[in-house]
């Protein structure tokens, strides 16, 4: 075994640093904790290249007395503690003295404060920890210190650094959570130049969550105010229909500290229990005054995990204070009309059958000549053609939106009477499921047409792979029925669909295309979600969306997948983002699966959607035509059997 000896002080100064600093973030998380503690009521927050480079905090607090500015950079030294009685009161965020040491050991450091009693401010200069200069300056009241080439003195350290922009994304979560924390300071956060955050200081919690959030998100709180056992919860949370894909927006903080608190998300989520979807999170910033002697802070040097001294206490608090907050709320999901929305009293809505029409057009629809007909709405499609409008149609074009979105000439066709119904022609055939349903076989619209009986419609019949299959029909708008090979066959229509999508995007593999959106799309994230989507732009495009980075924790969506619904494109970026943020490590196909299998349960028809016969047939036919369409993505089937036999036994015509 080698001798002990005593380490030198510049490599005891490097060790300690790496437990409080670890990249740009833990400084200025130091920095803007002192500043509070001083006392500022306002305080600027600049970086450059991701605060490796430049970062600088001005706030104009108490300033330290030119006496102490040498001891401010020793390990241990500290205004905040002097006694061991004081660690069981803890109040300020700062009390190990290490933060400035650690720092200053790794960078080039330059402070300038002045007290509000002194004549003359103080200037110091330090280089790797050691204190080099101390000369008087000009300056305000208050405190300004630079950190310049951080870790510049151990390599290793640069190693494990981001990007630029992720740094920066994560010194601007550091910001977030401090102007969160404390309202009644005025924060401003400064990049390269640009000003990305600015919180007004007048102790409103919701003003400073409008700053730091933005509107949107500040309009889906609801207010919480509860006290329960000593123990006091304020705040908001998210309304359950504002639910998100990840965690990342759910915010905690014990006598105005940040803290991550397993309990507190667990009493979050078992309040919004049976009010948000499964795999969604909702959002909260909440804040919680308990006792100094009930809390623990000083259990890891960055002091954001503490342990209370009762568990149960504060997941009770917590747990009633939201779910009061959440029983008191009677705010439903609004929808939002274009103002230019209106619907005539004369003539019904215009069918999605007949061509389109400008609305600048005074006459009646069906004088206008043209044999360009607008697209049909199909199974694929939210809506259905009313039967009462069907009479109307005049041409039915050949559409397949995923596989052949480029093609723009269609087929024209004219549709039969309701009063008869066309016979289709028995063929085998082993095609591969398309994406849209609803164009008509050309054997189907040559056949001559056959009278059907209004008071029993006929079931269609059609031979699959040698297999005849009869649909019966739907029940409850979800369910499918058809009898096939001595079976009852019962489809589960979203869950079935939802896989023919997936496959068709996996098959695409990103070359289905894109729609451009006629107003872009802007996505306000949390700056952890904003990193994670930022830093895989790659998968973005290649699921088909065509987005950039926006800015301030937001990106802005210009393209999407031809699929996808304007509506859904906010939830779905989100869920996105929340998906990369926790699974930054997996390969990029396994990350295209799951964007793909989002996509799909999206635009997949939901149960409750009405479904004309033509595509129940249709879709029940091209089902059955693929063997490999057994379940869906989620795991749960698309079709199960019940035999003869089984029908017998339950009725009890067999034992």
């Amino acid at each position: 075994m080698a001798k002990i000896h005593k380490l030198p002080r510049e490599i005891a100064q490097l060790i300690a640093a790496g437990e409080v600093v670890e990249r740009p973030s833990s400084v200025v998380k130091e920095l803007l904790e002192n500043s509070i503690d001083a006392g500022a009521s306002e305080i600027t927050l600049e970086i450059q290249n991701g605060g490796v480079r430049l970062i600088r905090v001005t706030d104009n607090g108490c300033g330290i007395a030119r006496e102490d500015v040498p001891t401010a950079f020793l390990s241990h030294a500290t205004s905040k503690v002097s006694a061991a009685e004081d660690l069981d009161s803890i109040l300020t965020l700062g009390f190990r003295g290490e933060a400035l040491a650690s720092v200053a050991a790794v960078s080039h450091v330059e402070l300038m404060t002045k007290t509000a009693s002194e004549f003359a401010g103080t200037r110091a200069v330090l280089e790797g920890g050691d204190l080099l200069s101390v000369d008087d300056a000009g300056c305000p009241a208050g405190t300004t210190l630079l950190i310049r080439d951080l870790f510049y003195n151990t390599p290793a350290r640069m190693k494990f650094l981001k990007t630029d922009r992720a740094e920066s994304s994560a010194v601007a979560a550091v910001a977030d959570r401090i102007a969160l924390s404390h309202p009644m300071v005025s924060l401003r956060f400064i990049k390269d130049g640009k000003q990305l955050l600015f919180t007004p200081g007048n102790g409103d919690l919701l003003s400073c969550i409008h700053a730091v959030y933005g509107r949107e998100f500040a309009e889906t709180l609801i207010p919480v105010d509860y006290t329960l056992g000593g123990i006091s919860v304020r705040g908001f949370v998210s309304k359950p229909f504002c639910s998100r894909g990840s965690n990342s927006m759910q915010h905690f903080f014990v006598n105005d500290r940040y803290i991550k608190s397993r309990s507190g998300a667990a009493a979050l989520n078992e309040a919004y229990k049976n009010s948000v979807m499964v795999g969604k999170y909702p959002a909260c910033v909440l804040f919680l005054a308990v006792s100094p002697e009930a809390v623990d802070v000083n259990v890891h040097p960055a002091k954001t995990e503490v342990r209370f001294s009762n568990e149960k206490s504060v997941f009770d608090a917590i747990y009633y204070a939201v779910k009061n907050a959440l029983s008191a709320d009677r705010s439903r999901p609004a929808v939002k009309l274009p103002q230019n929305t209106a619907i005539s009293p004369v003539r019904p809505e215009k069918s999605v059958l007949r061509p389109r029409v400008p609305q600048t057009h005074q006459v009646e629809i069906r004088e206008i000549p043209t044999s360009i007909p607008e697209k049909p709405k199909s199974f694929t499609d939210k809506r259905t053609v009313p039967a009462a409008e069907a009479n109307e149609v005049q041409r039915l074009e050949a559409y397949d939106a995923l596989l052949h979105d480029t093609e723009e000439i269609f087929e024209t066709a004219q549709l039969p009477d309701l009063s008869v119904r066309t016979a289709p022609k028995l063929t085998e055939t082993t095609d591969a499921v398309p994406q849209k349903l609803d164009t008509v076989p050309t054997e189907e619209r040559d056949a001559e047409p056959i009278a059907v009986s209004t008071a029993k419609p006929e079931l269609r019949t059609s031979s699959v792979k040698s297999l005849d299959f009869r649909l019966i029909g739907e029940a409850f708008k979800a369910f499918i029925f058809a009898e096939c090979d001595g079976k009852l066959l019962i489809i589960d229509k979203h869950a079935a669909h939802e896989r023919m999508l997936f496959d068709a995007l996996k098959k695409e593999n990103g070359n289905a295309g894109s729609q451009m959106l006629l107003s872009p799309v802007t996505v306000t994230l949390s700056k952890d979600e904003y990193a994670a989507v930022t830093e895989h732009m790659d998968v973005l495009s290649k699921a088909g969306f065509e987005a950039e980075d926006f800015g301030e924790g937001a990106v802005r969506v210009r393209a999407c997948p031809l699929n996808l619904e304007k509506e859904d494109i906010t939830a779905l970026v989100t869920e996105i983002s929340g998906y990369l943020l926790k699974n930054k490590r997996e390969v990029l196909s396994e990350k295209l699966d799951w964007i793909y299998h989002s996509m799909a349960c999206r635009a997949a028809i939901k149960a409750g959607n009405d479904t004309t016969e033509y595509e129940l047939y249709e879709f029940t036919k091209r089902l059955l035509q693929n063997d490999e369409i057994r379940y869906c993505p989620h795991g749960r089937p698309v079709l199960i059997e019940l035999t003869r036999r089984e029908l017998d036994r339950q009725f009890g015509r067999i034992q």
